[in-house]
């Protein structure tokens, strides 16, 4: 394999995570209903920190500087806030809300990237964002009835289109840190710096709701939940996310975020036996269709590319 197919290849990374993440619909019918959503949360990044821990040290490596760590902890807030206001929108929203508003992060995030990266948007990858997301939106409305849209919880709404914006920013400000430390390190310690902050906010809500930690279900089904998040929504693809930014810009990641729904969609009815929307496979063939345009883009310029990657 050259060097140009291997670059392309692992800038495939955040398909594979957000494929990952579409698994997180079928988790959820466990987990909400079990476990309070912020401590949840805490529970899910708590066990995926570990194992990314586990592995870094097996690695081997110098640990981070005292001043390296203000930089992980920085990314460890956007890591709380998109944690923290992702499940608790979650739990207020319908699912239609849920699924549309979330996809919004690829717009956040290409937004960001040119403010801040300063990364051009080409007509290329305008054109593959717009036929992605359409093709999103397709799947979404021959899945859920879109008119409920605007009906519900105007806070769970606003909390979703806040970690949204959080996950841009979590994928835009911690392009130079995986540019630095590579994926796997910066994925490992942005999400053990994050730990503590959701741990605090874990504890004020289960003070708030009067149950304490020990009162938590043990059941088959919470376990289930937590070990998928922990091990696979947030360790793996976490990890994955960021090994697709040691390759492309924060702005080209972000088309594949687009495949989060349609891939929970096609999971909701091989495992829970949903009726899939008469538009699914046209949704989803317009979605691919986008995600190879950014992709293609991308090819073509990779082997005349310097390598971003260290360590």
């Amino acid at each position: 394999m050259s060097l140009g197919t291997s670059r392309y290849a692992f800038a495939l990374a955040p398909l594979a995570a957000a494929s990952l993440w579409g698994g997180m619909y079928v988790v959820s019918k466990w987990g909400f209903a079990l476990i309070p959503p912020i401590t949840l949360g805490f529970l899910r990044v708590a066990l995926g920190a570990a194992a990314l821990w586990v592995v870094v040290t097996a690695r081997g490596g110098p640990a981070p500087s005292r001043g390296e760590w203000a930089t992980f902890a920085a990314l460890g807030g956007w890591v709380t806030l998109t944690v923290a206001t992702q499940f608790v929108g979650t739990e207020l929203t319908n699912a239609s809300q849920g699924s549309l508003l979330t996809v919004l992060t690829p717009v956040f995030t290409v937004a960001l990237g040119a403010f801040v990266l300063g990364e051009r948007v080409t007509a290329t990858k305008a054109a593959g964002m717009a036929v992605a997301g359409v093709g999103t939106a397709v799947v979404l409305a021959g899945r859920y009835d879109l008119a409920s849209i605007a009906a519900g919880n105007l806070l769970g709404v606003t909390l979703l289109l806040v970690a949204s914006a959080a996950w841009a920013g979590y994928t835009v400000w911690g392009l130079r840190a995986v540019r630095r430390h590579g994926a796997l390190r910066a994925a490992t310690y942005s999400s053990l710096a994050s730990v503590p902050m959701l741990g605090a906010l874990a504890a004020v809500e289960l003070w708030y709701l009067g149950r304490s930690p020990v009162d938590l279900p043990l059941t088959p089904e919470s376990t289930g939940a937590v070990l998928y998040l922990g091990l696979t929504s947030t360790a793996g693809a976490w990890f994955l996310w960021y090994k697709g930014l040691e390759y492309v810009s924060a702005g080209t990641v972000a088309v594949f975020f687009f495949a989060q729904p349609v891939v929970g969609a096609a999971l909701g009815a091989a495992l829970l036996g949903e009726a899939l929307g008469s538009g699914f496979v046209a949704g989803g063939a317009l979605m691919a269709v986008g995600i190879w345009i950014v992709g293609r883009e991308r090819a073509e310029t990779a082997d005349n590319s310097p390598d971003p990657t260290t360590g």
